[in-house]
């Protein structure tokens, strides 16, 4: 019975990793980047602050509206239901 539990345990590390996960753990690691700059400007006093903190607002939203949007098209490329499609019209009964 461990030996199982440890061969699934395998088979769960060897899983394979998909696009939509890479695109979603750079988009984390991004926003995390960019709230960690956001206060560091924040936090200190420069010429560029204001500017910087200006494209560290934007990027908090562009990204994650860039990310659906590739979730999106992927999903109409593939023909794959998605999380970002719409939860009208689409489902059949």
């Amino acid at each position: 019975m461990n030996k199982n539990i440890h061969q699934t345990d395998k088979d769960i590390k060897k899983k394979k990793t998909t696009s939509k996960q890479v695109v979603a753990m750079a988009g984390v690691i991004l926003l995390v980047l960019l709230y960690v700059i956001t206060l560091v400007v924040s936090v200190t006093d420069s010429s560029s602050s204001g500017s910087l903190m200006w494209m560290c607002l934007f990027a908090t939203v562009a990204i994650p509206i860039l990310i659906w949007v590739y979730i999106w098209m992927y999903g109409r490329l593939t023909g794959r239901k998605t999380i970002s499609d719409p939860p009208y019209g689409t489902e059949e009964e």
